[in-house]
């Protein structure tokens, strides 16, 4: 009796039991990110800036004094030479009138112990003197020329100092800030304004860490005017910031500019946009890539059957940000673009287009 009940049950597990298998068998249909393999344009985004001078120079006076006048302002063109400020020299003129007096003074005691050394010299040979009496004479006529070689070095130092209160333009340029003003007293070195040079001007740009591959020094930038976009420059990488911005996450770049017009003014608003090789690469988003460098593939979509296929490409990183495909891949095959690491081949996939309403 009891077997005639336990015989349908067991029947029904194992029938259910193999439901299961075949359920378990079957991969399990998983909807994914996907897009068309294509090439990308690399003008579709730039990074705003400002145009500044390559060479920037702090000028101030080599003295101590109180400006008494300056004769420029920011934004005033200057050229090699142009007197652009002046301290009060008084101190410094009566210091070189009082070593042009002490030289006078000096040359007339020299004339004299040169003429004593000559009589010492006559008396010597009519034996009317000593021979200690003529080296006396000796030592005072070299001790007047040293005395007066060192008052001329005292007078020509005197002259420079004076020379110094007068701070002159050391290169043609533009004033791009004064740090200074009349009747401020300033100390030797002291900044008082900055000329920019005016031969050399750079783009400077922001670009943000995941976009590094643009800051490869010499990569090629075309740098546009915000103000009149038909104006345009090319230009190349010539600097970039050893350390990344804390907030943004970006680093100051220097894209030096090659033959820019006069409209490229300093402080000018420009847009530099990353200048990609023109071979016409597939592109596709670094979430899009699987493996390591030695071992790169991506998930390609079969139209007809729906599940994705391994497929092992050779990249590059791309100007455009993400990664240029070499090779492995075809224009218009449809790529898994998320969880590459989680899926296997043959796998049934949906893309959202397909997904039920």
């Amino acid at each position: 009796m009891t077997l005639k009940f336990l015989l349908p049950l067991i029947l029904l597990s194992a029938g259910l039991s193999a439901c299961s298998d075949e359920k378990a068998a079957e991969a399990p249909v998983r909807p994914v990110l996907s897009m068309l393999a294509k090439p990308r344009e690399a003008t579709a985004f730039g990074f705003a800036g400002t145009v500044e001078a390559k060479f920037s120079t702090d000028l101030g006076f080599q003295v101590l004094g109180r400006i008494v006048s300056r004769d420029v302002s920011i934004g005033d063109l200057v050229h090699k030479g142009q007197e652009l400020a002046r301290v009060d020299a008084t101190s410094l003129e009566l210091a070189v009138k009082q070593a042009e007096a002490d030289i006078a003074s000096s040359d007339a005691k020299l004339d004299l112990a040169r003429v004593n050394e000559q009589r010492q010299l006559t008396l010597l040979a009519s034996n009317a003197t000593t021979r200690e009496q003529l080296e006396e004479a000796v030592q005072s006529r070299e001790a007047a020329e040293a005395t007066m070689q060192q008052l001329r070095a005292s007078l020509t130092k005197a002259r420079e100092q004076l020379d110094y209160a007068v701070l002159n333009a050391e290169s043609d340029g533009v004033v791009s800030s004064l740090s200074a003003e009349v009747g401020q007293v300033v100390t030797a070195g002291q900044t008082v304004l900055t000329i920019a040079r005016l031969e050399a001007r750079d783009a400077v740009v922001d670009i943000p860490d995941s976009y590094n591959q643009l800051t490869a020094i010499g990569t090629p930038f075309e740098v546009i005017l915000q103000a009149n976009p038909e104006v345009k420059v090319t230009g190349t990488v010539r600097e970039v910031s050893p350390q990344a911005d804390a907030a943004t996450r970006s680093r100051r770049t220097k894209i030096a500019l090659e033959s820019p017009p006069d409209s490229f003014r300093l402080g000018s608003t420009i847009t530099a946009t990353p200048v990609a090789p023109s071979e016409g690469h597939l592109w596709l988003p670094e979430t899009a890539i699987g493996g390591n460098d030695g071992d790169r593939f991506v998930w390609v979509v079969d139209p007809a059957a729906r599940k994705v296929q391994r497929r092992t490409v050779t990249t590059r990183p791309s100007a455009a940000g993400g990664v240029d495909v070499l090779s492995g891949l075809s224009e218009g095959e449809r790529v898994v673009t998320a969880g590459v690491n989680s899926l296997a081949d043959d796998q049934p996939v949906r893309i959202p287009d397909e997904m039920p309403q």
